[in-house]
């Protein structure tokens, strides 16, 4: 609309049926207000005036895993199982579990062996 001559802009004007150029320094309504408060933020590893280096202020270096003081629950070693003492309960390998329904033997026909 800035390219339009003043011709074309009153005659769009006329035709609209109202200014057409007043509300374009509004025509977004949810403008942010100019006084903002400054932002409070916590100080951090690059707030520090002195030996600030690039290698120190990441803050992700600064965090470490949780260290566990005291476990909550016993845990198992591999393979032992809870309350049996091992010799009295044995139990085999289990299969792999196929899904799916079940799969049926085929069986030949015994008129035609050899197809």
């Amino acid at each position: 609309m800035a390219t339009a001559t003043r011709l074309i802009q009153r005659l769009r004007n006329f035709l609209a049926g109202r200014d057409l150029q007043a509300k374009l320094a509004l025509r977004y309504g949810e403008i942010s207000k100019r006084s903002q408060p400054p932002p409070r933020l916590p100080v951090g590893p690059s707030h520090k005036l002195a030996n600030n280096y690039y290698c120190t202020r990441d803050g992700r270096r600064e965090a470490f895993p949780p260290i566990v003081v005291a476990a909550g629950q016993k845990t198992l070693a591999a393979g032992a199982q809870a309350g049996s003492s091992g010799s009295a309960v044995t139990t085999g390998e289990k299969k792999p579990v196929t899904p799916g329904p079940p799969v049926r033997k085929w069986e030949i026909s015994k008129d035609q062996p050899y197809l």
